[in-house]
């Protein structure tokens, strides 16, 4: 007993007392502080303690660590089962050893046979070199766990300090990445391999820091100002999402009357087409209690994306953004928008698309870089969803991109709009242009020619673009009240909550990658 109690006591040290405090002055927490945060307290259940790896090459036997660089075990947040891991850089630098990928890979196949989500916290400086390409097959036995879970169970990365070369496609392969500002970095190859093969001399930080990743390669979806706001954020996260893909999503009880009406979106959206607003303002008023958890915030910020309850009910929302780019789809709005599709139907959750969209962003830049076929990705996530999926038109909705946004044609299951909805193959002034090239060719008065775009386009609006004409194909399922709108996502969620949407048997599709 004594024994059991000094070796435990050994392995909750990790490194050591100077390690400890080497990680807090860089203002990291050690991997058990960090679970300590994570989960229920009392909760953790700890595998492999007495861990340490087998390499005698390099003098590594005389570095034995019990645990041997990663905590791992399965716990509960606020009460339900999710298994962990939390790399220790007081360890060799949290470095991939044979021995600790097997920890790894054992707790993501407990997961897997528990259907329980799965937690990965990152601090480690790569691969172990001194046990070569085992420490490499252990990253790949890792890979192949990710990609057998994805769509089964939620997976989670935290990236706490250090992530670099392979280690970084394990969290690119989970579902959500969360980075702490400040002290955390992704890269395939550091400053000094990047100095040595373009000349370029760049940080950590702004080749792979958190800021760098939320708003210019969308590799991570949330960033916490601290570690603990990080996992702040994985908590809040969990809180929407099943413990796997045969579940529904928790349901939550709700204080927020269904019926409530907001007689600010009578008026939110502005008289003149040109003006913008905030979608986010929307959002907010129909939401349970104003409470709306957005992903990828800095990213592509065209498309707006994240979690909120209605009426208790998860829902994912999806919707095009005025106050930037117009809200056009462009490549990294697609893509962004496509994951998260593809995310909420893998793990039952109903979507909520909100449409304001003048159309794909226009430019030799984006069709040079595959505007084509990464539109294309958003089509196919809309698609192929089953869930319940309910649209509604606030705007604009014109050409290719009404069909892409979850139309009636993709299976949108209730399609609504506001009364301020324009529904067309594409904005009156363009139409009209088109429609009348000849006789404006003829005018030879810019302001003659002006006016007569005006007049006609009006008429345009009239006859063609509001949501009547498309109501009248049944298309638009009803033309709805803005004020009444949160009463009736609910009262259709509720309606879909049977719902039942199946696609043809084949081994997989062909998504457009």
């Amino acid at each position: 007993m004594k024994r059991l109690i000094a070796e435990r006591e050994k392995a909750r040290l990790g490194g050591g007392e100077k390690r400890i405090e080497a990680q807090h002055k860089k203002g990291k927490l050690t991997a058990r502080e960090r679970l300590d945060l994570l989960l229920d307290e009392g909760s953790f259940e700890e595998y492999d303690m007495f861990v340490t790896h087998r390499t005698t090459d390099f003098d590594l036997d005389k570095e034995l660590f019990l645990s041997d660089g990663v905590i791992t075990g399965h716990g509960t947040i606020d009460g339900r089962t999710v298994y962990v891991y939390s790399q220790d850089f007081t360890v060799l630098g949290g470095s991939l050893s044979e021995t600790n990928a097997l920890k790894i890979c054992k707790v993501m196949d407990q997961a897997m046979k528990v259907g329980a989500p799965l937690i990965g916290i990152n601090d480690s400086g790569g691969a172990r070199i001194q046990e070569g390409v085992r420490s490499l097959s252990g990253y790949a036995s890792i890979f192949q766990r990710n990609i057998m879970a994805s769509g089964v169970i939620p997976q989670i990365s935290a990236i706490f300090g250090p992530c670099a070369g392979g280690a970084v496609y394990s969290p690119a392969l989970t579902d959500f990445i969360v980075m702490a500002d400040k002290t955390s970095y992704m890269f395939v190859t550091g400053p000094k391999v990047v100095k040595t093969v373009t000349g370029e001399s760049i940080t950590d930080e702004d080749l792979g820091g958190a800021s760098v990743h939320a708003t210019k390669s969308g590799v991570t979806h949330f960033v916490g100002a601290s570690e603990t706001e990080g996992i702040l954020l994985i908590k809040k996260l969990l809180s929407y999402l099943p413990q796997n893909n045969l579940e529904e999503p928790p349901l939550v009880v709700c204080s927020d009357p269904a019926d409530r009406l907001d007689e600010n979106l009578n008026t939110i959206i502005p008289e003149k087409p040109s003006i913008p607003y905030d979608v986010k303002d929307i959002i907010h008023s129909i939401a349970d209690n104003g409470e709306f958890l957005e992903v990828q915030r800095q990213y592509a910020r065209n498309i707006v994306v994240g979690f909120v309850t209605f009426n208790g009910i998860s829902t994912g929302i999806v919707a095009n953004q005025p106050n930037y780019l117009a809200g056009c789809l462009d490549i990294n709005a697609s893509r962004k928008a496509a994951r998260f599709v593809r995310f909420c139907d893998a793990f039952n959750i109903p979507i909520v698309t909100l449409v304001d969209v003048p159309g794909f962003l226009p430019g030799s830049a984006q069709e040079f870089e595959g505007i084509i076929v990464n539109g294309a990705k958003l089509i196919f996530a809309y698609g192929e969803a089953t869930v319940p999926k309910i649209t509604i038109i606030l705007r604009k909705a014109y050409g290719g991109a009404y069909c892409v946004m979850s139309s009636k044609q993709l299976r949108g299951d209730v399609n609504y709009a506001w009364p301020t909805a324009e529904i067309a193959v594409m904005g009156p002034i363009g139409a009209i242009e088109v429609l009348y090239n000849r006789d404006l060719q003829k005018m030879e008065n810019a302001a003659e020619r002006a006016k007569f775009v005006a007049e006609n386009a009006a008429d345009y609006r009239e006859k063609f673009s509001n949501p009547y004409e498309a109501a009248k194909y049944g298309y638009i399922d009803d033309i709805i009240e803005p004020r009444n709108t949160r009463f009736r996502i609910i009262r259709a969620l509720q309606t879909l909550s049977t719902k039942k949407d199946v696609n043809p048997p084949k081994k997989h599709s062909t998504l457009p990658l």
